[in-house]
């Protein structure tokens, strides 16, 4: 599966309305899945210290993004989470 239709079929599952790619519960989904990407690019390459940067900016990226959606509506943010499998 390419990237592009990878993107698609996250923005697909997550988005709000038909015409939808940019709240934030569709971001939060493309970084995770950008997030996990890099880990796993990380495992193979650990000295890679400018993927490494990259890597903490998205996470810090997508952190905001969820406590913005968990402080608007807590409902969705419960479901992101449990979707994604973020909090253990």
């Amino acid at each position: 599966m390419s990237d592009k239709e990878t993107r698609q079929g996250i923005i697909s599952q997550f988005r709000l309305h038909e015409k939808d790619t940019g709240s934030s519960q569709v971001q939060v989904a493309l970084l995770t899945a950008r997030i996990t990407r890099l880990n796993e690019h990380l495992k193979v390459y650990s000295k890679d210290h400018g993927t490494r940067r990259g890597l903490m900016k998205l996470v810090g990226t997508r952190r905001r993004q969820l406590g913005y959606i968990s402080k608007n509506d807590v409902e969705k943010y419960q479901e992101i989470i449990k979707k994604l499998g973020l909090r253990k």
